[in-house]
């Protein structure tokens, strides 16, 4: 599209910020060379600084003067284990974790491993630290594509306040906060108003985000999940004679539910007509019967998650958005960033030796004490490892479940490769299902008709949109398959909250049930089982697998003849109002 024009002042402002960045990231680098100590003097003056707060009183702060004290004196924990000191942070009582002058700006959400959200308190320095990450990856990616300087960026972000704590504290994505609070002359180049978060319906939303972006000159596009922007375009496709229209009069119409009157407003303040991007679209849709980004950014990179299963989503890029390049933003999650990317075309990022201290355990190795935990410059390159994070989000020692590969290092800062979340955690769209969670959903969706032995799995499937099959034998069940699938997919989202937002967003389908033959599901576990050994009772039915394919071996019935998707025959589609499927069952063959 047009290019949006530059004034003066705007260049000499970004040339003072390029200056002050750079000077971040010099330091940055600088630290890399010495990660070792730039760690061991990071988390003594963090425990330093919180020594008063309770838990520093109990867990003896005043007395840990290297990494070996305080690898003895405090253990390793899950979130559940440190949530009651995070409870009485949430009642106002800061001083349980925190020294008794920081502030609480606001809870961020994400799914727990239970029916209960996590809540991770954002003070400050937290918030001070996630965006130097964020400043350094930014600079060094514009240095690497230096045309996309100064052009617009496509930011979708969600609210910071999308519910409050008894005290009325605000609680939700700390990415609403970051955008609220960005230096002016950086707002000045996000090409979405932030108003769009308060849209509920995600067709709508999605719809709105592309009426602003497309006639405006986008440089690079930055999300966490890359289904994000797969969702973008498509939107803007689907509704390209809307789109045309809503450009040429000046108006916003998305499809979805009508947008709440306040926030039409709000957002109306922001349109005008644009003649010239209404009649260019018109002829590109008249040419090609399709709209892709192609046709109305020239992009330079794009910037989003590209480890793990989420990878899977990169292969849809080039059909939408060309040869641009795709850039890992790092392994970044509620609780803090722990690696930011430095190159195109990698999954591996350096370790943030600044934004908290980090330690490493191998996989297998039970979280309990921790003291046999590495430090980053004891990693063996090729080896994967748990990550263990303190920050100074108040969480301490904490188990945040992810899976790391070593790939190199950087200086004396290891580079890592993200894996996978927990070993019985699922995660396609950035859902983060546990185990826990779909023994829960499954037990609810059946009442009082399920039987405490039945077994069954849950297995993630790749499509457009992913979804999640659930694999049953018919047993004597008062519910019927197809219920059970609306049920399933339900509890699933009253379970785990991003389940529920990448439901409501269409960017994850409906649960499918597959009715397998009787005693299937349990002959192939006795298979499993005696092709690893070891004891009877040691062997662990999986009722959740963490990736697609991981369910090859489980026969399904053809549901819909020839489904767009090669490698699934099993596939049932039926349209929904958010463009997901509607909850479905397919039947297996007995033979």
């Amino acid at each position: 599209m047009k290019h949006d024009r530059v004034s003066v002042a705007d260049r000499i402002l970004a040339g003072l910020a390029k200056a002050h960045v750079r000077g971040q990231m010099r330091r940055f680098f600088r630290a890399a060379e010495r990660a070792a100590d730039v760690q061991r003097e990071g988390i003594l003056r963090l425990l330093r600084r919180r020594a008063g707060s309770a838990f520093g009183v109990e867990h003896g702060f005043r007395g840990i003067h290297n990494v070996r004290d305080f690898q003895s004196r405090v253990p390793v924990r899950t979130y559940e284990e440190l949530a009651p000191y995070l409870d009485r942070v949430r009642r106002g009582e800061t001083t349980a974790l925190f020294a008794r002058d920081e502030r609480v700006l606001m809870f961020a959400t994400t799914s727990g491993s239970t029916d209960r959200p996590k809540l991770v308190p954002v003070t400050p320095s937290f918030i001070a630290d996630y965006r130097r990450g964020w400043n350094i990856f930014g600079l060094k990616a514009l240095l690497d594509h230096p045309d996309c300087f100064l052009r617009g960026i496509v930011q979708v972000v969600s609210r910071m306040d999308e519910s409050r704590t008894e005290l009325g504290v605000p609680c939700g994505s700390i990415s609403g906060l970051l955008a609220a609070t960005q230096k002016r002359l950086v707002r000045k180049y996000y090409v979405v108003p932030s108003q769009t978060s308060l849209i509920a319906d995600p067709t709508a939303r999605y719809y709105a985000v592309m009426r602003f972006a497309v006639p405006r000159d986008v440089g690079w596009i930055v999300t966490a999940s890359p289904a994000t922007p797969l969702k973008l375009a498509k939107t803007a496709a689907e509704h390209a004679e809307r789109l045309i229209r809503d450009l040429r009069d000046g108006t916003l119409s998305p499809p979805g539910e009508a947008l709440p009157a306040h926030v039409l407003a709000l957002l109306s303040e922001r349109l005008q007509p644009d003649a010239e991007a209404s009649r260019r679209l018109e002829g590109v849709l008249a040419r090609d019967s399709v709209l892709r980004p192609s046709h109305y950014w020239r992009l330079g990179f794009l910037a989003n998650w590209t480890g793990g299963t989420l990878g899977h989503h990169l292969r849809g890029f080039p059909a939408w958005f060309g040869a641009a390049p795709v850039r890992d933003i790092g392994l970044l999650a509620t609780e803090g960033r722990v690696t930011f990317g430095i190159a195109d075309g990698t999954s591996s990022g350096v370790l943030d030796v600044k934004g908290g201290f980090f330690e490493f355990l191998p996989p297998e190795e039970s979280a309990g004490g921790g003291g046999h935990a590495l430090t980053c410059e004891a990693l063996e390159v090729g080896a994967e490892y748990r990550v263990i994070l303190t920050n100074a989000s108040g969480l301490v020692r904490y188990d945040i479940g992810d899976r790391v590969r070593v790939t190199g290092y950087l200086g004396t800062a290891p580079m890592l490769e993200f894996l996978h979340r927990g070993a019985n955690v699922a995660s396609v769209t950035g859902e983060k299902l546990t185990e826990w969670q779909v023994v829960q959903a499954y037990a609810r969706a059946r009442g009082s008709s399920g039987d405490a032995g039945e077994i069954f799995v849950l297995s993630p499937q790749w499509g457009d949109p992913p979804w999640y099959r659930l694999h049953v034998e018919p047993g004597d069940r008062n519910v019927p398959a197809e219920r059970l699938a609306t049920a399933v997919d339900e509890q699933l989202s009253a379970l785990n909250i991003e389940y529920a937002q990448k439901r409501r967003s269409g960017r994850l389908g409906a649960v499918e049930v597959n009715v397998v033959p009787t005693g299937f599901l349990t002959a192939l576990d006795r298979e499993r089982q005696a092709a690893r050994g070891g004891a009877h009772e040691q062997f662990k039915h999986q009722y959740l697998h963490a990736s697609p394919g991981l369910d090859s071996g489980i026969p399904v019935r053809t549901a819909v003849p020839g489904s767009p998707n090669e490698n699934d025959a099993g596939r049932s589609f039926a349209s929904s109002p958010s463009g997901a499927r509607e909850p479905r069952c397919v039947q297996s063959r007995d033979d």
